[in-house]
C-alpha cells in the first residue's frame, strides 16, 4: 500500500489497523522514543521480539513463529476484527515490517499490507503524525495458522533439490567458510539477497523483481530461507506482489545447522550435497 493510498482510507474511515514495528525490547528503548515522538495516526507499537517472535523451542532456531494464543492476544489488543485492513511498517530494516506482514497473514488475517516507504513516504505527502498512545483495542480476529505456506528441513532439503529455494541473506553468509562448520548454505539453494527487493527505502518494481527472480518463476515451487526466517519474508513480499505465492522456511539457516547430519554447501555456487567439515 502506497502513503497515498493509506492516506485515502484513513480519511474515508475505513477500517484501517496501523502498525509500526520495532526491533528493540523494553520500554525506553530508540525505537519506542521514536515512536512515541511521533508516528502515524492511530498507530499501535509493536515490539519485535516481543510479538514476532515465539518463545525458544529446540530446532526452531533462531526466530521461532509466535504461538497462536499470543497473536491471538495481540491481535485483540490491536483491535483487528476480520474485515480490518492491517497496515505494517518500519523505521528499520524493511525486514522488520515484512516479517510483521508475514506473521500476520498467516495467522489468517486476510487483508495485510505492507507501507511502501513507511514514515519516509508519509511524510512526503504531508500526512500528520500523532502522539499519543491509542489504548488497547477489542479485536474480534479468528487466529488461523497455517494460512500461508511454510517448509520444514526436509521439504526445504527436498524443494532445493526439485524447485527453486531462495537464499535471502547477504552473499557473504551464502558462500561461507569451507573452513568453519555452520558456514554455508542449504545444498542447491540460490542466492537472491534480500536487500536486492529494495530501491531507494521502496519495494521495488514489477519489472525489477521480475528480472531478478526470471531464473526461478519457471512453475516449479518456490521457497525462501535466511538465518533466522526474518530477511526471508521480503521475498515472500517481492513475489507476493508479482503474484507468486512462495513458501517460508520459517527455522532457516539457524534452524537447519542444529542437525549436524544436514549437508551443507560453501561457494557461490548452489552446489551438491555434503557434510560439513568436522569439529
Amino acid at each position: 500500500m502506497s502513503a497515498t493510498e493509506l492516506d485515502a482510507a484513513l480519511r474515508a474511515g475505513a477500517k484501517v489497523v496501523v502498525l509500526e514495528v520495532g526491533r528493540e525490547t523494553g520500554e525506553h528503548t530508540e525505537a519506542r522514543r521514536s515512536y512515541l515522538a511521533g508516528h502515524l495516526p492511530g498507530a499501535y507499537f509493536v515490539p519485535f521480539e516481543e510479538d514476532l517472535i515465539g518463545p525458544p523451542e529446540a530446532g526452531a532456531g533462531a526466530g521461532p513463529l509466535p504461538r497462536a494464543e499470543d497473536l491471538r492476544e495481540r491481535l485483540r489488543v490491536w483491535g483487528v476484527d476480520d474485515d480490518s485492513t492491517v497496515v505494517v511498517h518500519t523505521r528499520q530494516s524493511p525486514a522488520v515490517a515484512t516479517r510483521a506482514w508475514w506473521v500476520l497473514r498467516w495467522a489468517g488475517v486476510a487483508d495485510v499490507r505492507y507501507l511502501n516507504g513507511g514514515l519516509s513516504a508519509w511524510r512526503r505527502i504531508g500526512g500528520a503524525l500523532d502522539t499519543g498512545v491509542p489504548p488497547p483495542g477489542a479485536g474480534t480476529a479468528v487466529v488461523r495458522t497455517g494460512s500461508l505456506p511454510l517448509l520444514t528441513a526436509e521439504e526445504a532439503g527436498r524443494l532445493a533439490a526439485a524447485g527453486h529455494l531462495l537464499d535471502a541473506r547477504a552473499t557473504e553468509a551464502y558462500v561461507g567458510d569451507p573452513h568453519r562448520t555452520g558456514t554455508g548454505h542449504i545444498p542447491g539453494a540460490h542466492t537472491v539477497p534480500g536487500s536486492h527487493n529494495f530501491a531507494d527505502g521502496e519495494l521495488a518494481g514489477p519489472a525489477t523483481l521480475s528480472a531478478l527472480y526470471a531464473a526461478h518463476l519457471d512453475g516449479r515451487a518456490v521457497g525462501a530461507y535466511c538465518g533466522s526466517g526474518v530477511s526471508a519474508t521480503t521475498t515472500v513480499l517481492a513475489l507476493a506482489s508479482l503474484g507468486i505465492e512462495a513458501a517460508l522456511y520459517p527455522g532457516s539457516w539457524s534452524a537447519w545447522i542444529t542437525d549436524p547430519a544436514r549437508p551443507a554447501a560453501t561457494g557461490a555456487r548452489p552446489g551438491g550435497a555434503h557434510p560439513p567439515p568436522a569439529r
